[in-house]
């Protein structure tokens, strides 16, 4: 696939809530995460590397959410190998914290596959 045909499946995945198969269809097994520094005080590697790694976290993630109250996805900005996404959610932690959190995601394709994802919240 190319960057173009990558960014709009991950959006049609996301937008549908499908966030396992986001992962299990688009990303490398060699994929890496990098969260910004502030993200480690939320309990989260800043860098993950692996998918085995990057589903973990997410499950652990998925796994504290109590209710999710809304979300959003913009469509991709494109540009040679990178996509970038606006996405943001509102969801209550089961600890009953309510978080909104809007971010960037910048992914960069390689072969068909994403090979990084950064985040910028």
């Amino acid at each position: 696939m190319t960057t173009q045909e990558v960014a709009s499946r991950y959006v049609e995945l996301e937008k549908a809530g499908k966030w396992m198969e986001i992962q299990d269809e688009l990303y490398s097994e060699d994929v890496v995460c990098i969260e910004p520094e502030h993200a480690a005080a939320m309990g989260m590697a800043t860098v993950t590397k692996g998918l085995a790694a990057i589903k973990a976290k997410a499950a652990a993630w998925n796994e504290g959410i109590a209710e999710m109250h809304g979300g959003f996805c913009t469509e991709p900005v494109v540009g040679g190998n990178f996509f970038s996404l606006a996405m943001g959610m509102d969801c209550t932690f089961k600890d009953g914290n309510r978080v909104k959190l809007d971010e960037i995601a910048v992914f960069e394709v390689k072969d068909g596959k994403i090979i990084k994802e950064q985040f910028f919240f």
